[in-house]
């Protein structure tokens, strides 16, 4: 019997084996091979790969094999991102390590506190417990409670902090479920779901993400139109909502829990939470710091999308402020930094190194470039799907803002020789940049619901194929159908 278990382990080991030389060998070969055609414009204008852009590209095919195969942790893929681009000179060591500090680093470092302090304080065994008494025993309403928190929240805060929130609650639910830790489908729809409707909902308004203010602001620059607050919500209601219910109905398919029931939940809870008794100082001192932070960033956001030339505080010193007082009121000390989840830290250390890799060296624009001009003579639908498609692709691979950053102002130049409207671009962009089903890299919720440890990246891979093609299909939906009825500018008149 022992010997079965060794030759299964070994047998383990060596596909992770040929998964690391796979990625080795997608980066010797891109790295050293001639130099690649150039990408061409609509205009004619020439846009070289140089040999650090190339670099890049290596970098990035090296990290996405080991990322989606586990090779090694994923923090240690991302600490090689970093290494890689200093050894063969694709940046500046200087560089390429800096952005392992960038502020959306720190903003989910700081995500991740709050979440423990819910943790540490109780109050997420409060808020599990009131809500399994109010969905009650069913396995299916309580994916579809938890999805409409999480899906709810991304309206108010960042899906990163949200995500950070909510997950030590299902923790706790998950908990009552009588499996350990063992993984079940109801812990992968649990987690997994969590991770995908917070994207769902974060496309609702321009508090769920950054991604938004980043898309309008290249609109305007492009197109010298403003869109408002309010009419991104208009257009984005209906399918952020509408995806979260599919969602539902996804992992219900996919991730059918093995009981329907959990018999006598709900008085458990319910006697759970009588048990805790009344609310604490620390409780009450740990709500009201996360409230004034999640209301802050909140006002921020609102008063810089209402009021022209507001400059709010930056939204990661914001919800760091949050960290600070946390210590200084004794809620948490040095001991609870080493709970801090560091391979999830590192894994967006690492997306952020070389989604700025990408950018920097122009490989980013090369490949917009040479995808969107396949699309140049197409059919305007074909044309805004195809652009859809590449951002849901690379959001997957870097952040998502990047995603939209080097795709958009391309698409925006292109879009009038097809006689599309910029404003279908822009949203059909916004609706996939906010849905990255596919890589844990892609949004920093996937990665939290990752730590639960009920699924692998490669399951997480598989599952996020079909869920993509859901999205593809409700975006297609959106852009030909939904939104010319809603009043969007569909084609140029």
């Amino acid at each position: 019997m022992a010997n079965d278990v060794d030759i299964a382990g070994s047998n383990y080991n060596y596909k992770k084996l040929i998964w690391l030389f796979l990625g080795v060998a997608f980066f010797v070969v891109t790295y050293y091979s001639p130099m690649w055609p150039d990408a061409i414009d609509p205009t004619g204008k020439h846009f070289a790969l140089s040999k650090e852009g190339k670099g890049a590209l290596a970098v990035f095919l090296l990290a996405g094999t080991w990322w989606v195969f586990e090779v090694v942790p994923i923090g240690v893929t991302s600490l090689a991102i970093g290494v890689l681009q200093a050894l063969f000179l694709i940046r500046p060591a200087k560089v390429a390590f800096k952005d392992f500090m960038d502020p959306s680093v720190m903003f989910i470092f700081g995500s991740i506190v709050i979440g423990l302090v819910f943790t540490k304080t109780g109050l997420t065994r409060r808020l599990a417990y009131k809500m399994l008494a109010i969905v009650g025993e069913k396995t299916s309403m309580i994916y579809l409670g938890c999805f409409l928190v999480t899906a709810a929240l991304t309206h108010i805060m960042a899906h990163t902090a949200v995500a950070a929130t909510i997950y030590p609650l299902l923790v706790a639910i998950y908990a009552l479920y009588g499996e350990g830790d063992k993984p079940t489908k109801f812990g992968k729809g649990l987690f997994m779901g969590m991770a995908y409707v917070a994207g769902a909902g974060s496309i609702v308004t321009l508090l769920g993400a950054a991604r938004g203010a980043v898309a309008i602001g290249f609109f305007k620059d492009v197109m010298n139109q403003d869109i408002g607050f309010f009419e991104l919500t208009y257009y984005m209601f209906p399918i952020g909502w509408l995806m979260t219910f599919l969602l539902w109905g996804f992992f219900m398919i996919f991730c059918k829990p093995e009981k329907k029931a959990i018999p006598g939940l709900k008085e458990r809870a319910k006697r759970l939470y009588a048990e805790l008794g009344g609310i604490t100082r620390k409780e009450v001192v740990a709500a009201t710091i996360v409230g004034l932070c999640i209301l802050a960033l909140a006002v921020s956001a609102i008063l810089k999308a209402a009021i022209p030339g507001f400059v709010p505080p930056h939204k990661t010193a914001l919800i760091l402020m949050s960290t600070i007082l946390f210590f200084i009121t004794g809620i948490l000390d040095i001991n609870d930094l080493e709970s801090i989840p560091w391979n999830i830290i590192l894994l967006f250390a690492g997306a952020m190194s070389i989604g700025f890799c990408l950018w920097d060296t122009g490989a980013a624009e090369w490949m917009a470039i040479n995808w969107l001009v396949m699309f140049q003579n197409a059919n305007w639908f074909v044309f805004v799907m195809g652009i859809a498609f590449f951002v849901l692709m690379m959001t997957n691979f870097i952040m998502n803002v990047a995603a939209i950053a080097i795709s958009l102002p391309v698409a925006l130049v292109i879009a009038p020789y097809l006689n599309v409207a910029g404003e279908v671009i822009l949203f059909a962009s916004l609706v996939t940049a906010g849905m990255p089903f596919l890589l844990l890299v892609g949004a920093a919720p996937n990665a939290i619901a990752y730590d639960s440890k009920q699924f692998t990246t490669g399951e997480f891979f598989l599952y996020g194929i079909p869920a993509s093609v859901l999205l593809m299909v409700v975006t297609g939906f959106a852009v030909y159908v939904l939104w010319p009825i809603m009043g969007m500018p569909i084609l140029l008149k």
